[in-house]
């Protein structure tokens, strides 16, 4: 006999569902240390940053273009020609300084030696009691020891006892040499120049051998006596001081004239029309006593 087949039993009726009594899991919030959930392809490669270029630091600049090897060739004798240019100037500056040092100093002694003797710049009173006045001048004694003192004469006595001859024409008029220039009678003094009398004769009694001149002489009497001037006269226009050494006119410095033994000298100022005429040019000395 056949079975009768039985039915299949549906056991879900009598089961309590699994969806229906559980209770619905509430998302739990992820904490700081929870990394989160990754699929299979991101678990099984894991990600890698792209690579940053290296940043440059902003105070390296950027190189510059490369010189060839001519121009750096060129760079270079530009620079050596820069101190060869600085050198030449420095050695030019060098050599203008020792030229303007030399030419001071050759400045100086052409004016020295040049201008030694001239005092027509001088103003009256460069010697003790010098006189700048107009003819006639006296003696003027009182202060000639002074003065031979400053021109560094040397004291009177016998070693050298010589004459010379010497005549002064102002305008053609003939003015007196006084006596005892030299001479200071309060005083008791004479100096190695000096006169006795008026007639022009100049006595030479030193205690040493020396050359004396005409300057030494007007500077003993204290009569100023310069290249260009004689007392009050200085050359203006035609008028010129002018000095005659025997006849013959000195044209070297007036006051270097030597009074040498028995020599005439002739100082004049004026036009050369008021030139005495013959220049005179011989004296008697022989009414010398010895």
């Amino acid at each position: 006999m056949a079975k009768k087949r039985r039915k299949p039993q549906n056991r879900s009726r009598n089961r309590p569902s699994t969806t229906s009594t559980r209770t619905a899991e509430r998302p739990r919030p992820a904490g700081p240390n929870d990394a989160p959930e990754l699929d299979g392809a991101e678990r099984a490669e894991p990600k890698t940053e792209p690579r940053r270029p290296p940043t440059t630091p902003s105070h390296r600049l950027p190189a510059g273009p490369q010189r060839t090897r001519a121009e750096k060739k060129e760079l270079a004798r530009a620079e050596r020609e820069a101190v060869r240019r600085r050198i030449a100037r420095a050695q030019r500056r060098r050599q203008l300084v020792w030229i303007a040092g030399i030419a001071i100093a050759v400045a100086a002694g052409v004016f020295f030696f040049t201008n030694r003797n001239d005092t027509s710049s001088t103003p009256p009173g460069a010697l003790p009691g010098e006189l700048a006045t107009e003819a006639p001048w006296h003696a003027n004694g009182a202060k000639s020891a002074a003065r031979a003192t400053a021109l560094g004469l040397p004291p009177s006595g016998t070693t050298m006892h010589e004459h010379a001859n010497v005549q002064i024409f102002v305008h053609g008029q003939n003015e007196r040499i006084p006596t005892d220039i030299g001479i200071d009678p309060a005083a008791g003094t004479i100096q190695s120049i000096h006169t006795h009398d008026d007639t022009g004769l100049v006595h030479l009694e030193s205690s040493e051998s020396r050359e004396f001149t005409l300057g030494d002489f007007f500077g003993v009497w204290g009569v100023r006596f310069t290249p260009s001037c004689l007392g009050a006269y200085c050359n203006d226009g035609n008028n010129r001081l002018q000095v005659f050494l025997d006849g013959e006119e000195v044209t070297d410095n007036l006051q270097d004239v030597q009074l040498d033994d028995l020599t005439v000298i002739v100082v004049t100022y004026g036009t050369p029309a008021e030139l005495p005429d013959p220049i005179p040019s011989t004296f008697d000395f022989s009414s010398i006593s010895p």
